[in-house]
């Protein structure tokens, strides 16, 4: 893609790249308080089972919408929003305990020469692999909600007098990524003060959950129903990530362009596609074209592109009708590929119909 196609993108949503410090307290508190309190109706009350049901689902997509704040996070200077930044480590980061230096690892999905190579741990090539790669890829929802627990419990205090198992954990396990290989690379500048004290933080909340239940405090179910919501949190997560991009890479750095053709974006306005790409993430795509802007924009800037941008332009063939459509195209892909995989003729690699049409366009 052009620099002069960018800038002509740009110039039309200038305006936008502002945050709204008011917004951002606005809806992180509203989706906080309703996680919170329907996640101790059905940890605390004696509500009809029904009720508990209803609060369990409400209590996911509240605090679903709360830990995606996470990501706005990562993509703030570090001079801004600071307040904003300590308050949701204090009260999401570290009870959910998914600290937000987790996700610092983001700026590598974005750099231009990681995007869908081995340095981007929030790509796998699933267009290209085999069904047995999808499903390990919604295995993870299983284990790691107790990977991450036993990290924050166990091998935090374990690094602190252990070196080596320090820089190993921050390396290998302390990243919210898909690729679970990925290795994080350590910078002079890194806040590891910060990261330390958030850490302490998340094994003390570990072993807080651990001695109510041992003092009867909480009654031991309740570790299955908050492991229950961990799971049904990140399922969602993993869905929304599978329609977030269409996965064709093989590995290779990829233009600028064919990044953002790998991208998706899902305007429509169905209650399942709200529900589980909330935070500005149905749309994908613009925010790979810029992603300096803040949520709370992106519908807005959306549809002015839509409207004054060339019809050449490759932003208008990121948009998908739907998450089933972007989800069908990539099933298809894998179908392709495990069929292939058992001919005799060898083995191509694909590219899905509706890309296809996409580019000849």
């Amino acid at each position: 893609m052009s620099q002069l196609t960018i800038k002509q993108a740009r110039v039309l949503v200038a305006d936008l790249f502002r945050p709204n410090p008011s917004i951002y307290w606005t809806d992180f508190l509203l989706s906080l308080t309703v996680g919170y309190t329907t996640s101790l109706i059905v940890l605390k009350s004696s509500a009809p089972l029904g009720i508990k049901f209803a609060c369990f689902g409400i209590a996911a997509v509240a605090l679903y919408r709360v830990s995606l704040f996470m990501h706005e996070i990562a993509h703030m200077p570090a001079g801004q929003m600071r307040g904003f930044k300590i308050t949701w480590n204090i009260l999401a980061g570290i009870p959910l305990m998914l600290p937000s230096f987790f996700y610092d690892t983001h700026r590598e999905h974005h750099n231009t020469r990681h995007y869908g190579t081995d340095d981007d741990g929030e790509y796998l090539p699933l267009a290209n692999g085999s069904w047995s790669g999808l499903i390990k890829y919604f295995a993870q929802v299983l284990y790691l909600p107790l990977i991450t627990f036993v990290r924050h419990l166990l091998i935090t205090p374990i690094s602190l007098v252990c070196p080596p198992v320090r820089r190993w954990v921050w390396e290998h396990w302390s990243s919210f990524v898909i690729d679970l290989s990925f290795k994080r690379k350590l910078r002079p500048n890194d806040p590891v003060h910060l990261w330390l004290a958030m850490e302490i933080a998340c094994h003390l909340r570990a072993v807080a959950l651990i001695a109510l239940i041992i003092m009867g405090v909480d009654p031991w179910q309740n570790a299955l129903i908050m492991y229950g919501l961990s799971v049904t949190i990140l399922t969602m997560n993993h869905f929304r990530t599978l329609a977030a991009h269409r996965y064709v890479s093989h590995g290779e750095a990829m233009s600028l362009e064919d990044q953002l053709l790998d991208s998706v974006d899902l305007p429509n306005r169905h209650w399942i596609t709200l529900a589980l790409c909330p935070v500005g993430l149905r749309f994908h795509a613009l925010h790979h074209l810029f992603p300096g802007m803040p949520y709370h924009n992106l519908e807005t800037a959306h549809y002015r592109l839509m409207e004054q941008l060339p019809a050449t332009h490759p932003y208008r063939q990121c948009v998908a009708s739907s998450m089933v459509q972007v989800i069908q195209e990539l099933l298809a892909h894998i179908r392709v590929n495990s069929q292939l995989a058992l001919s005799p003729h060898g083995i191509s690699s694909p590219t899905s119909p509706a890309n296809s049409e996409q580019r000849a366009a």
